[in-house]
């Protein structure tokens, strides 16, 4: 399907998001938030679409953030069920996705590559959570998902400054995986898709759901109890990759996966 505002590729089981606005950063507009609502559910509906990308048109940013000039201006306002950017309260999508953020990542920006599973930033990459500058607050996810992946004290450090972190900082907090020059950038998060795609897309939603899922668990060892009435660890023990998987292994050959 054809979109105004984003891009979708597909390269084998690997999807490329790409949001396409450079004119305003890639900021996103109402619009723009239902074309990726539409883009991520036909993601998560396709068997043959194993990992995704999302990364920003241009050099100069992944995003930054909610457009506050078309806001100011009268323009539409609203957002899917899904939330900012069609991602930020989706919550139930077992696919892994990596955030390749090639320039700002302001606000909503932000948001987006903290709803991610991993982080690759290229070396001009800056990160913030300004809202407070603006009389908002980072209401999409920002203000739970970065206390829970670097620490509070760490993460009120950002979000009570509202302050710039660069990609190097960021990788030294632990909310970035990895830091590559800027030209690198699409390369390192293919190299990274493909290692996913080595392993069987069933093992690796089971994965992803159990983390998930077990982050909110009042224990460990409820955590480990309930992982196995997760639909996507079930599923695993019924697919064909569950077979296949050890046969390869056993004869001694790459597996072929079927995802199912």
């Amino acid at each position: 399907m054809a979109y105004e505002f984003i891009k979708v590729d597909r390269e084998g089981p690997v999807t490329i998001f790409t949001l396409n606005r450079p004119e305003v950063m890639n900021a996103l507009h109402s619009p723009a938030h239902f074309e990726l609502h539409e883009a991520f559910d036909a993601f998560a509906a396709d068997p043959e679409q194993w990992v995704g990308i999302v990364t920003g048109a241009g050099e100069r940013a992944f995003s930054a953030g909610n457009d506050l000039k078309h806001q100011a201006g009268g323009g539409k306002m609203g957002s899917p069920p899904s939330g900012f950017a069609g991602l930020t309260s989706r919550f139930d999508l077992n696919k892994p996705l990596i955030a390749a953020v090639n320039g700002i990542a302001m606000g909503g920006g932000f948001e987006i590559a903290l709803a991610c599973d991993i982080i690759l930033a290229a070396d001009t990459a800056v990160f913030a959570l300004p809202e407070p500058k603006v009389g908002l607050a980072a209401l999409a996810g920002g203000l739970h998902r970065l206390p829970r992946t670097i620490g509070v004290k760490r993460a009120m450090g950002m979000i009570l400054t509202a302050r710039r972190v660069s990609a190097a900082e960021g990788e030294q907090l632990g909310f970035v995986n990895a830091v590559v020059p800027a030209a690198d950038l699409m390369a390192e998060a293919k190299k990274w898709a493909a290692m996913i795609s080595e392993c069987s897309p069933m093992s690796i939603r089971a994965s992803k759901e159990a983390v998930m899922n077990g982050l909110d668990a009042p224990s460990l060892e409820s955590a480990i109890k309930e992982q196995f009435k997760h639909p996507a660890v079930a599923a695993l023990f019924k697919s064909e990759d569950f077979v296949e998987g050890p046969m390869a292994f056993a004869q001694k050959r790459a597996p072929q996966w079927k995802g199912r």
